[in-house]
């Protein structure tokens, strides 16, 4: 039988922040009432990422908590990793986030029972900037500056409404995730925009949920190389689909 949940993890040199948060995922499991998977998806890494996520899974795994390591064998960008993780997760409801755990487990709960009780909701969006959003650790003005950049400049290509799309914490019913995830494209950091994009042009329902945020200063995202790729995969994502928001 699959499972109720499923989480997806990408990880690409996260050596230092995996064996924590592998050790969080199955106290998680282990007070849930719900049977669980978990994918950690790896890119091509230098530190050992790899075999450490092999060993942590023989620790965690149990009965009713089922995990598995992904090689992707490359290091293609995020988008990539966790298109691989979300095309092979069973569960009905599937989660990708980062594995940093910024957004805590805890909002898992809020996200399922927030699909419980709007059957018509698809997809769910963390939103960091929502006003019921609790930012325990705020990033640096140069990466908030950034994203609001970011989201004012979607907003000004008619691409996207929500106030948020970068955030890495965001849930699927499985068939919207099957869906959305075999026609998306983008391996870079980008790749949350056309996923929101796609997901509303194939008649899903997508709503953005506040959440707590913990910022890691160890992020792999670079404010210059990386916002640059992203622009430059949004327009890529204009041109293909000739993209107006559908709303």
């Amino acid at each position: 039988m699959p499972p109720h949940l499923s989480i997806v993890i990408p990880a690409f040199n996260e050596a230092r922040r995996l064996a924590p948060t592998m050790a969080e995922m199955a106290e998680f499991a282990r007070r849930i009432s719900h049977s669980m998977e978990t994918l950690i998806v790896v890119e091509r890494s230098t530190d050992g990422t790899l075999e450490l996520a092999r060993r942590l899974v023989a620790e965690h795994a149990t009965g009713a908590h089922v995990c598995t390591v992904i090689d992707s064998g490359v290091q293609r960008g995020k988008g990539h990793a966790v298109r691989t993780g979300m095309l092979r997760a069973q569960g009905a409801h599937v989660f990708y986030m980062d594995a940093d755990l910024s957004v805590p487990l805890g909002e898992v709960h809020a996200f399922l029972r927030h699909f419980a009780e709007h059957p018509g909701d698809d997809v769910l969006v963390g939103n960091r900037q929502h006003a019921n959003s609790q930012i325990v650790r705020a990033q640096s003005w140069l990466r908030r500056s950034m994203g609001q950049t970011f989201n004012r400049i979607l907003s000004a290509l008619a691409l996207a409404e929500m106030g948020d799309t970068q955030c890495g914490f965001k849930a699927f019913r499985q068939a919207a995730c099957r869906e959305v995830f075999s026609q998306q494209t983008l391996d870079g950091f980008a790749f949350d925009v056309e996923v929101l994009l796609l997901a509303r042009r194939l008649g899903f329902r997508v709503t953005d949920l506040p959440v707590e945020w913990i910022n890691s200063p160890e992020s792999h995202v670079h404010i210059v190389r990386d916002s640059a790729r992203m622009l430059w995969d949004v327009w890529r994502v204009r041109q293909r689909w000739g993209m107006r928001n559908d709303g």
